[in-house]
Formats: structure tokens, C-alpha cells, sequence
């Protein structure tokens, strides 16, 4: 089957190398000059299937106010007068119950778990290596308040199957020793040793290699103006480099999806919500961190890649806005320098800023669609990297007709009409 694949992030171009791997020819195509140069270039750098779980849940509307007012916000929006932005946030505040945000998180779970095993078969059968690291992460908590918080993440963890430690602050220090310097400033951490680490940037273009071995066409520079349908079946994708056809389209475009498919009478609600990071080398790796903690106070992950730590996080609703702006990199600096103060020197840090494809649910939308050519692929969020594996996997089963190891439900779009 000749399938076209819109977008070269770390979710194209996972699903090009399993459907490439199942036979079919595939070609992605791309507006940049490589595979993951926007949102996969220099994101936080977990796999973090145990720490997957919808930013929408109770509380969190009194926690967006609280989190607006400190020096260090995790949480940024600038009001403007774009409905699609509104319409995202009141169907977040929809899901923002204990109820839903149970079944969201059950539902992102399933598939990054599932995503995981499938990472670690594909490393097994490629040998690909991208700095990873198979220590877990820690959810690191300042206060006693943030800590006893975890109840309910718990008890979904529990129910499937996902290991865990709830840690004191000499538990804490064990796992990272480098964290001794700073013990008075948290109190404990919640430990998911299954997770991973890794560059997402060095895994995407190796795999984009690998595809290319089995014949995958990757065209870049080339930009997608928008489909042609017949009202049954999508028959075309207009470029600036003419009209490109095949049997099947995939869109894996992340925040641009529902701009493209809204023309052909699919709306997904599927809104920009920018994050940064900024890349220190290392400078003393007695001090620095041995695998990714996330601080669950300014919800900003500190990574360790190699010989480099990779700090990220923080939300950003600014539309299609990439601007780089200088408060969101001193909050990344502050948790550097408070956590990890040896580590490296922020002055030589890289800043960057991508734009996160978020559903309001938090669930990505992975799947069919109303043709029965067109499949997605997007709206994974932070978690892009987490999921990436599991969805090329499940897209692969998916349109080349065999059944998919994990249940779709409640991850198609159909749950939004």
C-alpha cells in the first residue's frame, strides 16, 4: 500500500519505520530540512509512561490561579481573541473532575505503557541509541501538602500495574545522591523506576535512517497547503510542490492538524501550548542528576542526555507563538540552579521553545476518521516522546488491517463528536 505520511516529528517518523518494517511504501513529507527540528528537537526527554496523566483534573482551576501568581509560574496564558483557544480551555475546565480525569489518565496510560515495551523491543531489534537511560524518574515534592497528593495518582498506577516508590528524603537521596546538597527544599519524591530517559532529536533522525534502509521516501522542504476530498475519501494532498496522492494519508503534523483537517469537516480540538527547555553541559557529574526529576512545583523536568542536562517544562498559551521569552528561561534556570547547583553553568545553556499538540482531555487522538483513508496520529502533548513507539506500532496494525495489540478506545476522535 502507498501511504503518505504528513509530518517528520518523532510521531511521523515512528510510524513511518513500523509501516515501512510491515511492507508498505511510504513516503513523509516535511516543510523543515530534517526529521524532528520543531516540537521533537529539544523537548524534556523523558519516557515517562508512569508519569502520564491529563494536565485537567480536580483542582487544577484553583491551582491555575495560584500557579499565575508565583515569581516561577508554571503557567502563562496571554489572553487573546481566538475562539479556538477558549473552546480548548472550557472543554479542559469540563474535564477538570475526579471522574474524567480517572478515565483520561487510564486511557494515556494504556497506551504509554504499551509504548514502552514497544521501545524497548525496538532497541532491541536496531540497537539504535539516542543517550538513554534506564534509571526511572522522580516526581519530587517540596512540600508535605504535594506528597500526600498522590493518593490518586496511586491508585491508578495500581490498577495497572505500574511500579512505584513513595520515597522519603533519604529514599530520595539514594536514587540521586546529587540531590544531598539541597535536602532541606523537598520532602520526598514519588520513584517510577520503569521509566526511561533519552534524546528525542538523536532518536528521530536515527530512526528516520533506519526507515530510509527499507525504502521510506523522505521528502523535506516541502510544505502541505491543504486535501482534496471527494466527500468519501481523501484524494489528494496539495503541496507547493504540486499534488501528492496515495492510498492512505497519516497526519502526524501535532499543533497544525486541526488545521489542516477542519477544511475537509474534521475539528479536533487540539490547541498550541508552547514549552521550553534549555541544554546545559555538564560541568561536575558528581553533581548533576542521574536520570530526569520533576519538580512537581513548577512542573519543569531536569533531565540528564549524556554529557548535557536538558531542563523543560512550563505552559504556555500564546497561540502559534514561538517567541522565546526571557521569563520562561529564568524559571528554567532557577530550578537548575535550586536543585542542582554544581551541575553546570545556565550562563551557557541553549534555549529553545516548541509548541505541544494538547486535547483538553489529555488523551492523544490516535486512529481512523470519518474516511476511511485518513488516519491521525496527534495531540500528544507533553507525552510525544513517551507515546511514540506504541502509536507508530498501533498505526501500523491499524492500516495494514491486523488487530492492534492494545484497545482504541476512548483514543480515536471519535470520542469528540
Amino acid at each position: 500500500m502507498r501511504i503518505l505520511i504528513l509530518g517528520s516529528g518523532v510521531i511521523g517518523t515512528t510510524c513511518a519505520y513500523y509501516l515501512a518494517k510491515s511492507g508498505h511504501q511510504v513516503t513523509v513529507v516535511d516543510r523543515q530540512k530534517g526529521p524532528a527540528l520543531e516540537t521533537s528537537f529539544a523537548n524534556a526527554g523523558e519516557v515517562s509512561p508512569g508519569y502520564s496523566a491529563p494536565w485537567a483534573g480536580p483542582g487544577v482551576p484553583l491551582k491555575a490561579i495560584q500557579w499565575m501568581l508565583m515569581q516561577h509560574s508554571p503557567l502563562v496564558i496571554w489572553p487573546m481573541l481566538d475562539p479556538a483557544m477558549w473552546r480548548w480551555g472550557l472543554s479542559m475546565l469540563r474535564n477538570c473532575t475526579e471522574a474524567r480525569y480517572a478515565i483520561n489518565k487510564g486511557r494515556m496510560v494504556r497506551l504509554a505503557e504499551y509504548s514502552r515495551d514497544c521501545l524497548r523491543q525496538l532497541r532491541a531489534d536496531t540497537n539504535i541509541r539516542y543517550d538513554e537511560r534506564t534509571q526511572g524518574t522522580l516526581q519530587l515534592f517540596r512540600t508535605q501538602k504535594q506528597l500526600a497528593g498522590t493518593a490518586k495518582d496511586i491508585e491508578v498506577l495500581k490498577q495497572y500495574g505500574v511500579p512505584f516508590e513513595l520515597l522519603d528524603r533519604p529514599g530520595t537521596i539514594a536514587v540521586e545522591p546529587a540531590l544531598a546538597l539541597v535536602q532541606e527544599k523537598f520532602v520526598g519524591a514519588l520513584r517510577l523506576p520503569a521509566d526511561e530517559t533519552g534524546d528525542c532529536f538523536k532518536f528521530t533522525q536515527r530512526l528516520a535512517d533506519l526507515a530510509k534502509a527499507m525504502g521510506t521516501n523522505f521528502r523535506f522542504g516541502v510544505t502541505v497547503k491543504g486535501m482534496f476530498s471527494d466527500d468519501t475519501r481523501i484524494t489528494g494532498v496539495n503541496t507547493d510542490y504540486g499534488t501528492l496522492t496515495a492510498d492512505a494519508y497519516l497526519v502526524a503534523l501535532g499543533s497544525y492538524s486541526p488545521l489542516l483537517l477542519q477544511p475537509v469537516g474534521i475539528r479536533l480540538p487540539v490547541y498550541p501550548v508552547k514549552g521550553y527547555s534549555i541544554t546545559v553541559p555538564i560541568s561536575d557529574a558528581r553533581h548533576a542528576p542521574e536520570s530526569t526529576i520533576m519538580d512537581e512545583t513548577h512542573k519543569v523536568a531536569v533531565t540528564r542526555l549524556g554529557d548535557r542536562i536538558r531542563v523543560g517544562g512550563t505552559a504556555e498559551l500564546a497561540g502559534y507563538s514561538l517567541q522565546l521569552r526571557e521569563g520562561r528561561r529564568g524559571t528554567l534556570n532557577h530550578v537548575l540552579t535550586d536543585l542542582f547547583p554544581r551541575a553546570g553553568d545556565v550562563a551557557q545553556g541553549e534555549f529553545w521553545a516548541g509548541l505541544r499538540p494538547m486535547t483538553p482531555d489529555g488523551t492523544p487522538v490516535v486512529g481512523g476518521s470519518l474516511y476511511p483513508n485518513l488516519y491521525l496520529a496527534t495531540g500528544h502533548g507533553t507525552l510525544g516522546w513517551t507515546m511514540a513507539a506504541g502509536t507508530g506500532r498501533v498505526m501500523a496494525d491499524l492500516i495494514s488491517g491486523r488487530r492492534t495489540d492494545i484497545s482504541l478506545d476512548g483514543l480515536t476522535a471519535d470520542r469528540y463528536r
